[in-house]
């Protein structure tokens, strides 16, 4: 990491590296809240992503199969609306295998299987006959305790690195030192609500609007980190030193 105290002591090759890495954060965070609103917009039937989305995505949608809202939701796109309204009635009238095999079956072969089969090599739920089928055609519990775990220990980990790193040289700016120690506290505290909000709201739905203020807060946090970190970088005229030997490296 680096030992001089502020950026203007930083030379231009260290000045490049930090900006390259902030640059890069800054569009990966953009793939991924691009990578959420796809995930889960339009669980509840309405165009865009809402509370209501987050709040199916995690407690689910108790008069809906996992099916159905994946169809209306994030799988909404593959396939016509004439072919989801066959298999939202099937859903709805008893989810025979015999209307299976005549009706459904076709429809999944031509839009679905070519992922969710075991021949596909990918990590989701195989739709290839029936049997595996009726796994999804059950109530829509939300995301399950066990694939919470999964998601919660990469962020865990994955996120937490990089909020440090990015500490790190938002810590080289000029400014009041309690202001510094707040804005990098705030990214991690973020995350931790949010991620504990996950499996409150399966208990209790409301809970989703912390979901989403937490991640908010979250994304805010880090693109002020960003910016300013940028601007004093390479835009800032600091101050004239005091020549006070004393003052610590990274307050």
């Amino acid at each position: 990491m680096p030992h001089y105290r502020r950026f203007q002591d930083a030379s231009v090759s260290e000045k490049i590296l930090d900006t390259m890495f902030l640059l890069t954060i800054g569009l990966g965070y953009l793939f991924a809240l691009t990578h959420l609103y796809f995930s889960h917009q339009g669980r509840d039937g309405q165009p865009g992503l809402s509370v209501e989305d987050v709040r199916i995505a995690y407690y689910g949608k108790q008069n809906q199969t996992r099916l159905g809202t994946a169809l209306q939701g994030p799988m909404s796109d593959r396939a016509n609306t004439a072919d989801k309204q066959v298999i939202f009635d099937w859903l709805e009238h008893g989810s025979s295998k015999d209307e299976f095999d005549a009706k459904v079956a076709p429809i999944l072969a031509n839009n679905c299987t070519m992922c969710h089969s075991a021949e596909s090599g990918m990590k989701i739920l195989p739709l290839s006959n029936y049997d595996e089928v009726m796994v999804v055609a059950e109530t829509d519990h939300g995301a399950s305790v066990q694939s919470l775990v999964r998601v919660s220990h990469i962020h865990l980990f994955g996120i937490s690195f990089i909020l440090f790193f990015l500490g790190r040289i938002f810590l080289l700016c000029e400014m009041k030192p309690m202001i510094k120690r707040v804005t990098v506290a705030i990214p991690f505290i973020a995350m931790l609500l949010d991620i504990l909000s996950w499996y409150i709201t399966k208990a209790i739905p409301g809970f989703a609007y912390v979901v989403v203020l937490a991640g908010a807060l979250m994304g805010i946090s880090m693109a002020m980190q960003i910016f300013v970190s940028l601007y004093q970088m390479w835009l800032y005229t600091p101050k004239a030193s005091d020549g006070n030997s004393d003052e610590p490296l990274l307050q």
